[in-house]
């Protein structure tokens, strides 16, 4: 690459003030940094398009001055701004709505409106107070966010911590000195002088670069969702839930069903999450202290972080984007953490399963392709989409449940032997719970057995894992999603 191509590629990205302000940086660089950079090649630049969001997105980020690298470092191993300035942004790429409109909204609180009237004739958890939100992608992004950071947070300290080791003990520093100015580069962001020691300043580096992937992958996930329960836990403040129709409109016409009837569909899912979790009061701290156990027990393969750190182009957050990535630096789950998973699993089946139950009985008499809608459902749960396994990679959680169908089929054995009442009151305690039949008995000496899909006795065949097996071999092709998926 010519001097000339750089120059004109800096005030493509930055406009002519900016643009002469970071060549002169750049001019100002050691000659080994400028030559690893001249190396590249435009074609190796990210687009100038690229580079002015991500400037915008540092800039709302709060890195602006000293004091707010300072203040960054502080608040903790995520920079939250950052990542919800490029979330956003990813929603404006992705040219989504910028609010719900009139029609949309009151399809949307209809749809609530008459899910809770089906689910009252068939659970005895009460309706829950206030209104459900209908939101757009920005607004589910800047609603749920903040429970993503805090779920990632150990995991994000862990890779913090790690970077700055491996730097100071297996790289010895070694970055000629020049951290700072690599990370000023051509986006100039202000160091400290405190924070000009090289593992300091990986620190701040693996906060930017886990907070632009856990970013992205938000951005990503607000056009996968529907809901606010969508992955089976409580993101939202509000507990009534939300719907995103701009999303469900897009589902209603790749299922090629009448959007009207996904709506209800889905607003049933959207209220049964939201009954469950506002009548089991213990049930989302449970969530919690389950994800905490295991996030907090994650190690780092110090051997492999170091491989990405000396494969990176740069010492910049996109360039060290695999050394935060637990999919290639993680190490394999302790006992502790396989059962931290076990149990988390377990519980999201659990829900997941009752869920599913409830949905059935109060809809099948409202919603002609209940069982092709139910289906797609299970399947999507049991594979997960791109946005969702990127997510798996920042927090080293799989929010799936395994065992989804045996355990809507374990709630309605029990629904049919017992009576709602009775399948309701078993969530008044954890050690009430039912029970897989290849468990230990519950808390309280019963043990159910699952009648999902005409299982034996001491049978359990894990279908949606053998149906991601399928899905797998058949390379992601087309699941037929016109057919009846319940036959």
């Amino acid at each position: 690459m010519e001097d000339n191509e750089l120059h004109q590629w800096l005030i493509d990205s930055f406009g002519p003030v900016q643009g002469e302000m970071a060549w002169k940086q750049f001019s100002a660089l050691p000659e080994s940094i400028r030559d690893q950079i001249m190396s590249q090649g435009v074609e190796g630049l990210p687009k100038p398009s690229e580079v002015r969001s991500l400037a915008e997105a540092l800039t709302a980020g709060g890195l602006n001055t000293a004091g707010d690298v300072h203040r960054t470092m502080e608040e903790g191993p995520i920079n939250v701004k950052l990542a919800q300035s490029i979330a956003l942004n990813k929603t404006r790429e992705a040219g989504s709505a910028s609010m719900v409109s009139a029609e949309d909204g009151a399809a949307a609180r209809q749809s609530l409106s008459e899910a809770n009237l089906w689910l009252d004739t068939v659970t005895e958890f009460d309706p829950v107070k206030g209104q459900a939100d209908v939101l757009t992608r920005a607004e589910w992004v800047e609603r749920t966010l903040p429970s993503w950071a805090s779920f990632a947070a150990p995991v994000a300290e862990s890779m913090n911590d790690a970077l700055a080791s491996v730097l100071s003990e297996r790289l010895g520093g070694a970055i000629d000195g020049e951290v700072s100015g690599m990370f000023a580069g051509p986006v100039p962001i202000p160091i400290p002088d405190d924070l000009k020691d090289p593992a300091m300043l990986m620190k701040l580096l693996g906060n930017t670069s886990f907070a632009m992937q856990l970013g992205q992958a938000a951005g990503n996930l607000s056009s996968e969702v529907h809901g606010s329960f969508d992955q089976g836990i409580a993101l939202l403040k509000n507990p009534a839930g939300a719907l995103i129709p701009e999303n469900i409109d897009a589902y209603a016409k790749e299922l090629e069903i009448d959007r009207a009837e996904v709506m209800g569909f889905l607003a049933l899912h959207e209220v049964a999450h939201a009954r469950l979790y506002a009548s089991v009061p213990w049930l989302m701290p449970r969530f919690e202290a389950l994800i905490g156990k295991y996030a907090r027990g994650i190690s780092i393969d110090l051997d492999a972080m170091e491989e990405q750190l000396r494969e990176a182009e740069a010492m910049n957050p996109e360039s060290i984007a695999g050394a935060v990535n637990l999919a290639k630096v993680g190490i394999s789950d302790s006992p502790e953490q396989k059962e931290a998973l076990d149990s988390l699993e377990t519980l999201l089946a659990l829900v997941e399963g009752w869920v599913d139950c409830v949905v059935w009985r109060a809809g099948m008499a409202h919603l002609p392709h209940i069982e092709q809608l139910r289906e797609m459902m299970r399947r999507e749960r049991a594979v997960g989409g791109p946005a969702e396994l990127t997510f798996e990679s920042l927090l080293g959680l799989k929010l799936r449940p395994k065992r989804l169908r045996e355990a809507a089929g374990l709630w309605e054995s029990i629904t049919t032997a017992e009576g709602a009442a009775e399948r309701d009151r078993r969530w008044g305690h954890p050690d009430l719970l039912p029970t897989f039949t290849d468990d230990k008995p519950a808390g309280d000496g019963s043990q159910a057995r699952s009648a999902a899909d005409g299982s034996r006795p001491g049978t359990s065949v894990d279908w949606d894992a053998e149906l991601s097996k399928l899905l797998d071999e058949n390379n992601g092709g087309d699941n037929d999603k016109g057919s009846d998926g319940g036959n």
